[in-house]
């Protein structure tokens, strides 16, 4: 399996899209359920959201390292990696939250609710996901000694 991450860009491409893939399902099912709506609908706002999470990632974190970038001191302090994470997770409660509510035809509140169960949902499941995908595959070359 080194082959398929032989390069940073190639990991990169095979990390997000197993990523994407299960995080679509997973999500899809979770909505179906949750909300008695149709699998379908439920599989369309995932792929929706997923979306709107990768693309605001990239806006993110380019604004982000742009201000960074003009910061006097240096590095990824403890309070940077925590503005940064707090940064990321309000812009995308933000945008998904009308966005579930509209789709699901429920609240704000209860769209808030179900966002904060994907927030969670999202830690778990990053920190498990790195965790294995890093054992099939190998540490990124930045990680390695």
């Amino acid at each position: 399996m080194q082959r398929l991450t032989s390069t940073p860009v190639r990991r990169r491409i095979v990390y997000v899209t197993i990523y994407e893939i299960i995080a679509v399902a997973s999500t899809t099912v979770a909505f179906a359920l949750i909300f008695s709506v149709p699998t379908g609908s439920a599989g369309a706002l995932s792929v929706a959201a997923s979306t709107v999470a990768m693309a605001w990632n990239f806006i993110f974190n380019t604004l982000f390292e742009r201000w960074e970038a003009r910061q006097p001191v240096r590095g990824r302090s403890l309070g940077r990696r925590i503005l940064h994470a707090c940064g990321f997770e309000a812009g995308l409660v933000l945008a998904l939250v009308p966005l579930m509510a509209w789709w699901l035809g429920v609240s704000l509140w209860q769209a808030f609710v179900l966002d904060l169960g994907l927030i969670l949902f999202f830690l778990i499941y990053t920190f498990v996901f790195n965790l294995v995908f890093d054992r099939l595959f190998g540490l990124p070359q930045s990680a390695q000694g």
